[in-house]
């Protein structure tokens, strides 16, 4: 099993002529779909329930964001343990973290995106009529829009030219990020637009909503801190 002909982490990154490498990373990239795909049915306590024509889209690459999360937890413990107890850090554990948090925050925004979570000041926007409200929804989307095609068109040509020679870092295990990512970049950013617009549609008809500082509490939260304090005594 361990032979000098094993593959490494080395060759994990470069699956050009080894299908061993090759089908196991592709069946390594379908568990990851088929997880968010599953993980994507159950709601949290806090979460919004899926009621855009994109919204499923998200909920499931924010699973996918979630599990990365636990992956790069993985990835440190490995290169802690390797590294202070059997004296052999690894080349590749900080390259594969960083690779990994860059998805994790792309999608992250996405999710965020998707749930309307990102942070809105209400003081003004709560004092607007109906039409005013929609109104400053609609500027709020198209400045979206108009920074998402900005973005596009300055940097399609960058990223297309990273990817077709699949820049690498640069250290010793040399991974690809940079080929990778910045492709990845316009694409979610994008997938951040069309989230934004679907938002748009489906919130247009829903009745105008007020905020209070009561709507930070979280009061799951608060019940499970109250249900283990009781049964700490």
């Amino acid at each position: 099993m361990f032979t000098e002909d094993a593959y490494g982490m080395f060759e994990m990154i470069r699956p050009a002529g080894k299908p061993l490498v090759q089908l196991m990373l592709t069946m390594f990239g379908l568990s990851l779909l088929f997880a968010s795909l599953f993980l994507s049915d159950t709601k949290g306590a806090i979460e919004t329930k899926p009621d855009g024509v994109f919204d499923l889209v998200s909920v499931v690459l924010g699973r996918l964001a979630m599990i990365m999360t636990a992956f790069i937890v993985l990835v440190m413990f490995y290169e802690v343990v390797s590294r202070y107890v059997f004296s052999r850090p690894t080349l590749w554990a900080n390259e594969l973290s960083l690779w990994i948090a860059c998805f994790v925050f792309l999608l992250a925004g996405l999710y965020a995106m998707q749930q309307r979570s990102h942070i809105r000041i209400y003081i003004i926007y709560d004092m607007m009529p109906w039409w005013m409200q929609k109104t400053s929804d609609c500027i709020s989307v198209l400045l979206i829009v108009a920074f998402t095609f900005a973005l596009v068109w300055g940097g399609y040509t960058d990223a297309e030219n990273r990817f077709m020679r699949m820049e690498t870092f640069g250290t010793a295990w040399d991974p690809p990020i940079p080929g990778i990512v910045k492709p990845a970049l316009l694409i979610i950013i994008v997938l951040v637009c069309i989230q934004a617009v679907s938002n748009l549609f489906a919130d247009w008809n829903k009745a105008p909503e007020s905020h209070t500082p009561a709507d930070e509490i979280d009061e799951a939260e608060i019940e499970n801190i109250r249900r283990t304090l009781e049964e700490k005594n």
